[in-house]
């Protein structure tokens, strides 16, 4: 047990209470649990030693021989104070870590930076003042910073701290099931309020614009956990928050809508005849299931046409990205406190938020040579922008609204299969994200649905959590890597990305228990046709 033994010198017996005032404040502060002993010389009148508890309250009195109170004229009474930690629920934690106070940018780190953003109209480099209409002041200066590690303000720590850090588990039931030699931990981001990893940036990018007095804040989103998580953090800064959800997502997870109406935001299915850019999609298809392409075009309008509202993103962006660090930087004093290294990294991919946020700290700690994991992000067959798109400029948005990003696309245009992993849907992946992929840095592989239900069934029944649609795709590859193992005999340390619960996702894991799931398809034609859209740009 980890224990100090302090001494102080005090003055008169007057200067006792407010010296044991400060000391049981700081002991609750630390939350310690300690006791005092008090050492008096052999000419006071009072028992030669005292042992008191200031864990509890610092208002107490000294008793001497016969029953009296302590008093003494001794100018000098030496006490020592031997404390320990208490055994606190967090502390008995094997994993547990300091509340993390930086994000990390990954670009201060990387041997070429990514290339620039471009004006969706003229096609030049995007300048700061291009984005003012979209965004608060502070937001444009992370998505553009050089900066290595950021400082998290104290009031969205203070919020954090609502359910950070949150757990790295290791899945032995799991590993069990699979007689697999290799070691499986998983870090779970379902223990948010909105039950995914999405506040991680959600209640950061409120908290900027609340200081910019900014009233309004709309969004897009797809299975929801974004717009709930959105909603959840305009609620605890009184913005109004106005949400696209992608048709499909919508009609699938009627709950979703609920939570994000419980913490008062206002929900449209998209395409709406809300916006010009909704109505022109209904037009040319009534039936339209929806993209997240076309729900972001939607939400930036409204944004572009409204001086006092701002859009809010929960993917792609590097800002975004930025401020999900707070995962994989809690992760690594996870993994140490396990005594492990990881040998394999996986994480679900549609935009990359939540791939990023596990992996580019630990991809720093492998240019630094610390580490050398294998970094595998993981897609739907029906909508692989990484394993089938091409690497090139194209807009955020099927209304080409926002900026061109280099990025590895389907093509604006891209409509998927409406599968049930609704996150996973966009035509686009990251530019930041793009860019370690051309680099090296990482691989992708791309999983049918039915396979990822699969998987997220053998989870569930054997760690007990029902995992969302979009990180059943990490723990599908998990599983194959871990098979991997067991033929092999490696004994592989496998880490993987836990983004979020799927209690509202049930009517999905419904028709894969009635055997009515399909593995929806990819077409390379619909791809082409859509790729023809795209700037072709040197």
């Amino acid at each position: 047990m980890h224990e100090k033994l302090a001494y102080l010198v005090m003055g008169r017996w007057s200067h006792m209470s407010s010296n044991a005032i400060f000391i049981s404040n700081l002991i609750q502060r630390q939350n310690l649990d300690l006791h005092l002993s008090i050492q008096l010389p052999q000419t006071c009148n009072m028992s030669s030693s005292l042992s008191l508890s200031l864990n509890r309250s610092p208002n107490f009195s000294f008793q001497g021989e016969g029953g009296k109170h302590g008093s003494s004229s001794v100018n000098h009474i030496k006490f020592s104070i031997r404390y320990k930690s208490k055994a606190t629920m967090s502390s008995l934690r094997p994993n547990a870590v300091a509340t993390v106070t930086h994000w990390y940018n990954i670009i201060a780190d990387l041997p070429t930076k990514p290339p620039p953003y471009l004006h969706p109209k003229t096609f030049a480099p995007l300048a700061p003042q291009d984005l003012s209409h979209l965004f608060p002041e502070e937001l444009i200066k992370q998505e553009a910073s050089n900066e290595r590690f950021i400082a998290i303000p104290d009031e969205v720590i203070d919020i954090y701290r609502l359910w950070r850090p949150t757990p790295l588990i290791r899945a032995k039931r799991l590993e069990k099931l699979l007689d697999t030699p290799a070691r499986i931990y998983y870090k779970y981001e379902g223990v948010s309020p909105a039950g995914s990893h999405k506040p991680n940036t959600a209640v950061p990018q409120v908290w900027y614009n609340a200081q910019q007095g900014v009233k309004n804040v709309v969004t897009e989103t797809g299975a929801g956990q974004w717009g709930c998580s959105l909603a959840f953090a305009s609620s605890l800064f009184g913005l109004n928050c106005e949400v696209w959800q992608v048709r499909a997502s919508y009609d699938q997870k009627p709950y979703r809508k609920l939570m994000m109406e419980t913490w008062g935001a206002k929900v449209h299915p998209s395409p709406s005849n809300v916006t010009e850019s909704g109505r022109r999609i209904l037009g040319m298809d009534p039936s339209s299931p929806g993209s997240l392409g076309i729900a972001i075009s939607e939400a930036v309008e409204v944004a572009g046409l409204n001086e006092d509202t701002k859009y809010c993103l929960g993917s792609v962006l590097n800002h975004v990205l930025l401020h999900q660090t707070v995962i994989g930087e809690e992760c690594i004093k996870q993994m140490e406190a396990f005594g492990e290294t990881p040998d394999v990294i996986i994480g679900c991919t549609g935009g990359g938020s939540n791939f990023a946020g596990l992996c580019f700290p630990f991809i720093r700690e492998k240019l630094k040579g610390k580490i050398n994991p294998v970094i595998r992000a993981v897609e739907p067959t029906a909508c692989p922008s990484l394993t089938k798109g091409v690497y090139a400029y194209d807009f955020g948005d099927t209304a080409k609204l926002t900026p061109l990003m280099k990025m590895h696309t389907l093509g604006h245009d891209f409509i998927p299969d409406p599968i049930h992993s609704g996150g996973l849907r966009y035509h686009g992946m990251a530019p930041l994200i793009s860019h370690l992929y051309e680099l090296g840095f990482m691989e992708a592989i791309a999983i049918p649905q039915i396979e990822c239900f699969r998987g997220g069934i053998q989870f569930a029944r054997s760690e007990g959590l029902i995992p969302a649609p979009e990180p059943t795709h990490a723990i599908a590859a998990a599983i194959r890597e871990a098979l991997h193992c067991k033929e092999s005999g490696e004994s592989k340390v496998i880490l993987m990305a836990m983004c979020g619960h799927g209690h509202f996702d049930l009517p999905a894991y419904e028709k894969y228990l009635q055997g009515a799931m399909v593995d929806l398809s990819f077409s390379e034609d619909n791809m082409q046709a859509s790729l023809a859209h795209i700037p072709h740009l040197t």
